[in-house]
Parts: C-alpha cells; sequence; structure tokens
C-alpha cells in the first residue's frame, strides 16, 4: 500500500491504551502486533485497516497500512483476509484515505 505518517494536529492523540490493537502471525509462527484505525462498510464488505505499532517498525517492519476484509464462517466465527486483488485494495485505501484525511499524511 501507501506509506503514511501521523499528523501531529495540535490535539490530543489517541493513546496506545486507547486503541484497538490485533497480533497476527505470520507464515513462520512469528507474533506482529499492528493497531487498528478504521473499519467501514464499502460495497458489501467490511474492511479493516491496521497498521503495524511503532515497536514493529522499529524492528524493521514496513510502516505501510494493510487492508483486510471480515468474514464470518457459519458458526461464526470472524476471521481477516488480507485484499490482495489489487483494484479491490485500490478502492478500499481510496476510502480509507478519504476517511481519515485529518489523522494521517499519505504519501504518493
Amino acid at each position: 500500500m501507501s506509506d503514511f505518517e501521523t499528523k501531529n494536529t495540535g490535539s490530543e492523540e489517541m493513546s496506545q491504551e486507547e486503541s484497538s490493537l490485533v497480533t497476527m502471525m505470520d507464515e513462520e509462527g512469528n507474533e506482529h502486533t499492528f493497531e487498528h484505525v478504521d473499519s467501514f462498510p464499502l460495497n458489501g464488505e467490511t474492511y479493516v485497516v491496521l497498521i503495524p505499532t511503532e515497536e514493529e517498525v522499529e524492528q524493521g517492519e514496513a510502516d505501510e497500512v494493510l487492508i483486510f476484509t471480515l468474514h464470518a464462517d457459519e458458526e461464526g466465527n470472524e476471521a481477516l483476509l488480507l485484499v490482495e486483488d489489487e483494484a479491490e485494495l485500490d478502492m478500499a485505501f481510496e476510502e480509507f484515505k478519504i476517511r481519515m484525511q485529518d489523522e494521517f499524511d499519505f504519501e504518493e
């Protein structure tokens, strides 16, 4: 996706305790923690936007937005599926940029 920086708008920023943290495992079984920054419905899907925590970025993780769709199975268990289709990803990211333009500076 695109790199981003949090805007300093002069207002009090959301503290780590107020934000939602999500821990996910990669293919090698390593845990990575992300901050949930937004969820929104678009074209019949619910998109979930995560960003790496500052700790993850300091450890060399990319400072990029990750976009997932939220799906539930027959038993009601929810799962996040990474959006891989480029057109869908671009559409969801554009919506995220509009929704969060006051919170982030987006680099093209």
